[in-house]
């Protein structure tokens, strides 16, 4: 009996490593390589999951220097997004365009049914956020938001300790900081920069550009929490550079009980992306994806460690997004990528903004 059981069991392991090696990649649709980001899915070793079908791109300059680099033929870049839909069928769309295009791209597919993953933030605004909303929520799609924060293993260790483990006790302040010297000062190229750089294309500058990570770990972290009320600041410290959007902003968010700080700057002597999180009996602090600082009470002692990269399919966005597609993963509710997440990220990120040009908080809705 029991030799007849480790023989299905062989069996049944067989079909499933056949099965998962014949698996079909997914057919994905690029919508854009304006932004930047672009590059770590161009560049991203085949792993059989996916398979780049389509290109929408109208500036064939950006494309064919891309096409060269990557080595994609030019016949799969289109013009338009219904043409690239139309000629390849893709069932998966990735949007790397300004944030104001997001919602043209999620009106393009979600009524075909095809799942969309945009870069972050969600949308340039509240209205166009609630409208993409409703037209996944409609077609019964999938809408992701993509952080390069989402893959670090310093966060999610952040997470466990704050949630699993109430390690650190009762939050009461978290801090987050984001950003780099600007955008023009780090060399981003020309077609990223006309539209970063854009109040109505990127909804404004580092508040948009980087106040979406802070907003974005913060709701994370508090389970979907809303703050009851934001305030901001922002300045424009380098007008002779930017001079149609801010370069420096920081948010405020009360919560009942805690404060969120979101420091996001084109003003950094440094890239940096890392947090600070405080409880009532400890503290963690990410110093970058790997690096991580825990002083709880029990130890009194500050301890560091170093982490490894997470296992697949949570270290990398694509394969986590053809994962959720296919029904092997469920995303949690307000997960850094879900829609519920991201919806009260521009929704602080509205409130940010009204109360840096009014010098008043704003008070959130705390309905869903």
């Amino acid at each position: 009996m029991k030799k007849h059981f480790s023989l299905l069991f062989l069996l049944v392991l067989m079909i499933h490593s056949v099965m998962s090696q014949t698996k079909k990649p997914l057919r994905m649709g690029i919508a854009g390589i304006t932004h930047s980001h672009v590059h770590g899915l161009l560049g991203r070793p085949q792993r059989g999951d996916i398979e780049i079908v389509g290109i929408v791109e109208p500036n064939k300059d950006l494309a064919q220097r891309y096409s060269t680099r990557y080595g994609y033929n030019m016949n799969i870049v289109f013009n338009s997004l219904a043409e690239m839909i139309s000629k390849t069928k893709p069932d998966i769309v990735t949007a790397f365009g300004s944030i104001f295009q997001h919602l043209e791209v999620v009106q393009a597919c979600a009524p075909l049914g095809i799942h969309v993953m945009v870069e972050k933030p969600l949308a340039v605004s509240l209205d166009h956020a609630e409208k993409m909303k409703a037209l996944a929520e409609k077609h019964k799609i999938h809408l992701l938001t993509n952080y390069e924060t989402t893959w670090y293993p310093t966060n999610h260790k952040a997470y466990e300790l704050v949630n699993k483990d109430k390690a650190i006790g009762d939050l009461r302040k978290i801090v987050v900081h984001d950003g780099h010297q600007g955008p023009q000062e780090i060399g981003v190229n020309k077609e990223f920069l006309d539209w970063l750089t854009d109040p109505i294309k990127n909804g404004g500058g580092a508040i948009t550009d980087f106040g979406c990570y802070g907003a974005n770990l913060i709701t994370w972290l508090t389970n979907g929490e809303k703050p009851e009320y934001v305030v901001s600041v922002t300045q424009q410290i380098k007008p002779n550079i930017y001079p149609k959007v801010d370069d420096e902003a920081t948010i405020l968010l009360k919560y009942p009980k805690m404060q969120g700080i979101i420091q996001a700057s084109w003003n950094w002597p440094f890239s940096r992306k890392d947090m600070e999180v405080y409880g009532k009996t400890g503290y963690v602090i990410t110093d970058n994806s790997s690096d991580i600082r825990v002083r709880l009470e029990k130890d009194k002692m500050e301890q560091k460690d170093k982490l490894k990269e997470r296992q697949a399919p949570y270290n990398d966005p694509f394969s986590l997004f053809s994962s959720v597609v296919r029904g092997e993963i469920t995303l949690p509710k307000y997960d850094l990528s879900s829609l519920e997440n991201n919806m009260i990220v521009v929704e602080i990120l509205d409130a940010a903004k009204k109360s840096a040009k009014t010098g008043k908080a704003v008070k959130l809705n705390k309905g869903n």
